[in-house]
This record gives C-alpha cells, sequence and structure tokens, in this order.
C-alpha cells in the first residue's frame, strides 16, 4: 500500500507528459496549418506567372529552411523542363538550362510523378551535375515533389540543402507535397490569365492594326477616285456624262477616263482590272496614267491600245485588264473605237432603240505583247446615248447565285431614252441592286454614260 502514492505520482506525470506531447503535436499542427494558410494566401495574392512563380521560390524556400529553391517547369511544345524562375544569387544563369524528361533527379520526378527526398545528392544514381557544376552551386541535399493539375505533369518543385548543415525530414518531404497542391491550381489560373492577357492584347493590337488598315484603304480609296475625272475639263453644249464606280472592297480595279485631246474630240474609255483590291488599284493606275500619257493627237484607239499593252506586258504581271475606249467627234457625234477584250457597250437611240457596239475584239491589256487591235466607226446622233460598263453589272449575283447578265441590262434600258441621264444611271443601279437583294458584291462595278446633242 505504500507504493500507491508513488503510482499515482507516475500516472499523474505520465498522464502530464502525455498532455504535454499532444498539446505540442497539436502547437506543430496548428503552425502548419497557419504556414499552408499562409502559404495559400501569398499564392493566391497574384495571377501574374512570373511574380508568383518568384512566390512560391521565396515563400517555399522561408518554410523549409532552404538555402534555395525553383520550380522547374514542363514545356508542352519541346516536352523539356526549364527553369523560368529561381531564387539565389545565380538567377540568371539557372534560366537558361534545359533538362529532358528523365534527366537527373528533377527530371526523374517529372517522368515518374514520384516525390524524393535526397540526403546526399552527389551519392544518388539519379543525380546529373548540369545545373550545379555550371552554377557552382553544391547541392548537399534536396527535396523534389511534382506539380500536378488535372494528372498532367506542370514542372517540379524543389528546395535545395537544409540550413545549418542538417537534413530534410520526412515532414518536410510531405510540408512541400502539400505545398505543390495549391501550386498547381495557382499555376493553371496563372496560365489561363496570361493566355487571357496575351488574347486580350493580340485584341488589341489586331483592332489598331484594322483601324490602321482601314485609315490607309480610306487614304487608298481617295487617291484612287482622284484618278477618276468627276467633270469635263471644259464646258461643252454637246456633250453630257455621268458616271459611276463601286469597289467590291475598298479599292478596286474598275477605272473610266474622259478628255479632250483638242478642242473637237473627246476621248472615252472604261476598263475592268482581272484582280481586287490594292493590286488591282495599283494596276488601274498604272493603266490610266499610260493611257492619259501615251494618247495624243490624230493617234487612234487600237494604236493606244497596242502601245499601252506593250508598256504593261513588260512589267511581267500577273494581272490584266479589259478595256473599251473610243475617240467621239463633239460637233459630227464620229465614233472611232476599240476594244480589248471587255463587255459590249450599247447605243441607246433617240428613238428608243437599243444598239451594241461591235468590234473585233482584241486581247485585254497586259496578257500579251504585240497585240493587234482593231478600229471601228459609228455615228451618234443627237439625243443618242453611249452606255459603257463593267462585267460586275452583268455578273452581278443574287442569293441563288443567278447572274443580272445581259437580258436585265437591256430590260432596265428600254425606254430610257427619254430620261434625263443621271436618270438612266439609278434606274440601272436600282434594278442591280434589287436583283442581288443584299448579296455580297464579288466584283468591282463601273458604268459611263455620254449623251451627245446638237
Amino acid at each position: 500500500m505504500r507504493y500507491i502514492p508513488y503510482i499515482i505520482m507516475v500516472a499523474a506525470l505520465l498522464l502530464l507528459l502525455s498532455y504535454m506531447l499532444k498539446s505540442r503535436m497539436a502547437d506543430k499542427e496548428l503552425q502548419r496549418t497557419k504556414t499552408l494558410f499562409e502559404v495559400s494566401l501569398q499564392l493566391n495574392s497574384t495571377l501574374n506567372k512570373k511574380d508568383l512563380l518568384q512566390i512560391i521560390m521565396s515563400t517555399t524556400a522561408k518554410v523549409l529552411h532552404a538555402e534555395a529553391s525553383s520550380i522547374i517547369l514542363l514545356d508542352q511544345l519541346t516536352g523539356e523542363l526549364y527553369f523560368e524562375v529561381a531564387t539565389g544569387e545565380k538567377e540568371t544563369e539557372i534560366k537558361e538550362i534545359r533538362l529532358k524528361m528523365g534527366e537527373g533527379i528533377a527530371g526523374w520526378v517529372a517522368e515518374t510523378g514520384k516525390s524524393v527526398k535526397i540526403d546526399h545528392a552527389s551519392n544518388d544514381p539519379r543525380w546529373s551535375n548540369k545545373v550545379s557544376s555550371r552554377l557552382d552551386f553544391p547541392t548537399r541535399n534536396l527535396l523534389c515533389v511534382p506539380v500536378i493539375s488535372r494528372g498532367e505533369i506542370m514542372g517540379v518543385l524543389q528546395v535545395l540543402n537544409k540550413k545549418r548543415g542538417s537534413h530534410f525530414s520526412a515532414k518536410d518531404l510531405l510540408l512541400l507535397e502539400t505545398i505543390a497542391s495549391p501550386t498547381a491550381i495557382a499555376l493553371e489560373n496563372a496560365y489561363l490569365y496570361e493566355t487571357l492577357e496575351k488574347s486580350i492584347q493580340s485584341l488589341k493590337e489586331a483592332a489598331a492594326l484594322k483601324e490602321r488598315m482601314e485609315r490607309e484603304l480610306q487614304i487608298a480609296q481617295e487617291i484612287q477616285m482622284s484618278f477618276l475625272p468627276q467633270k469635263l475639263p471644259q464646258t461643252s453644249k454637246y456633250i453630257e456624262i455621268h458616271s459611276f464606280i463601286k469597289p467590291a472592297k475598298v479599292v478596286g480595279g474598275d477605272f473610266y477616263n474622259y478628255f479632250y485631246i483638242d478642242s473637237d474630240h473627246l476621248f472615252l474609255t472604261l476598263g475592268d482590272v482581272s484582280d481586287k483590291g490594292i493590286p488591282a488599284a495599283l494596276f488601274m493606275a498604272v493603266t490610266m496614267t499610260l493611257i492619259k500619257g501615251s494618247m495624243r493627237i490624230g493617234m487612234m484607239p487600237a494604236e493606244l491600245l497596242y502601245m499601252v499593252n506593250n508598256e504593261l506586258c513588260k512589267d511581267e504581271s500577273n494581272m490584266f485588264a479589259t478595256i473599251f475606249c473610243g475617240i467621239l467627234h463633239v460637233r459630227t457625234g464620229q465614233f472611232i473605237y476599240s476594244d480589248g477584250g471587255h463587255c459590249t457597250p450599247y447605243i441607246i437611240r433617240n428613238h428608243g432603240g437599243i444598239e451594241p457596239i461591235t468590234v473585233a475584239k482584241g486581247l485585254p491589256l497586259g496578257a500579251l505583247a504585240d497585240m493587234a487591235y482593231h478600229n471601228k466607226e459609228t455615228v451618234l446622233l443627237s439625243g443618242d446615248t453611249l452606255l459603257i460598263y463593267s462585267d460586275g453589272i452583268t455578273e452581278a449575283e443574287n442569293s441563288t447565285q443567278e447572274q443580272f447578265g445581259s437580258n436585265r441590262l437591256l430590260e432596265s434600258l428600254i425606254g430610257s431614252h427619254t430620261f434625263p441621264l443621271q436618270d438612266i444611271l439609278h434606274r440601272l443601279i436600282d434594278d442591280v441592286d434589287k436583283f442581288t437583294d443584299g448579296a455580297p458584291q464579288f466584283d468591282d462595278n463601273a458604268l459611263l454614260l455620254v449623251r451627245f446633242t446638237l
């Protein structure tokens, strides 16, 4: 009985020690939970990938009392591991290093998806001195864990050299594994944010480029329109002219021109470049410049087309232009004309008849050098109207891909001999628009109406 007090005392001491141990374990668990909470707060403090990686490195090294740490990411395109950021003095050098899957301890962890705790790095058969030798950074011991998101390896997280010369513990490894889980989530969010930022930046750049191109195209359109005459350079009581042009794009390849060669002779032309957009507009500008620069008193239309065609063929361009041109004597109505593969023009006679203007067709300008063109002559009577147009009119399509065609063109002209010239133009344009009924315009449209009145 005399030992009972001692037994009670020992039991009390054991209970006290058990309590103290449990209390210490609880304190450690509380501290571990607090650490993980603080790490999570740090990881959720930014969506910027580089800032996030730096936070992961500095926080992990601090929590695990390591001399250095790094997160090695997997390049999805090459399958290599690379150091985007690293803590320590050799950050710049380490970012240049790339490892193959399975290479070194980090490569082994990435390939297998398993964590490792290594107390003596240089003695491990998986060890590679590729990093340490280049950076002159001796590695004594390390922890390395995979960073996994949705079952896919994103990279590995590692800490190097426990401070004060000791080794990392199993609990350190467990802590690093625990940190790797929110790290993967934070990294995935950062990747998504980075992708979003790049998309937004691309959209901004595309919008800016589109705006700049639209401004440049608008300028190009203004320049192109400046090539086209708006009215006769001198008033003539015998001639009235109305014109219309509508490119399929902002700029196009259809063109027309008219100018006096001398006081009695008016030159008329309308053409259609084979291409669309800016290339066609440039070819159109060259063609118009050659036509106006080459035409002179006494030259016949066929001679002009021959000269311009040979000049265009020198450039070896893949483009060509159909063209119709002629010279109208403004006092007699004599009209001498030539054709380079263009649509058949019409004369709306003053009595209501509609006659095609026919001539042996030559090749389009720029197609083949040294080709012959032919002249033909007709006479416009007082009140007669000449219509020249591009195939964008007759080949305009509706939603069922049916073309407007020559028959509808002629129907639109019936009875128009009594109309003012501008009304004929508007009627024809309206008929084409009603027929297409909002279908996309695939070709440039151009019209030239000339009325001769004595």
